[in-house]
């Protein structure tokens, strides 16, 4: 099977080496993914502007291996402040609120003080 490497352009992925996402046969595994407008390079300073970002950004990525938020079957948060997580649960049940699909919350440091939350998903194509 050959594996698809989608990009987002973040200049995050060229100088670290990975990639935004990464198809697998039906399997796509979407990395970490932050509140960052790629085209811009801007982050806001609200966790909940940064979470809808964020879920944004995995669309973008689903939607280059031909996939959607309905593909998502995992999914993994991970804030610095576990306290803000609780913030951001309205446009997590937004995006995810009928998928359902698993998922962890992690508390923990992040590569730049001005992300307050990183989303990682892995779906699968139906």
């Amino acid at each position: 099977m050959k594996k698809q490497l989608i990009s987002s352009n973040s200049p995050f992925e060229r100088e670290i080496g990975y990639s935004r996402a990464v198809v697998h046969g039906n399997w796509i595994f979407v990395s970490g993914t932050t509140g960052f407008d790629y085209t811009t390079m801007e982050i806001s300073d609200d966790v909940v502007v940064q979470a809808e970002q964020c879920i944004k950004n995995i669309e973008s990525a689903l939607q280059q291996a031909n996939a959607d938020l309905n593909s998502v079957v995992r999914v993994n948060y991970i804030l610095p402040k576990a306290s803000n997580f609780k913030l951001c649960w309205p446009v997590l049940k937004k995006y995810f609120g009928n998928i359902r699909p698993a998922a962890t919350m992690i508390s923990a440091g992040l590569s730049d003080a001005r992300m307050k939350i990183e989303i990682q998903v892995t779906a699968i194509k139906h």
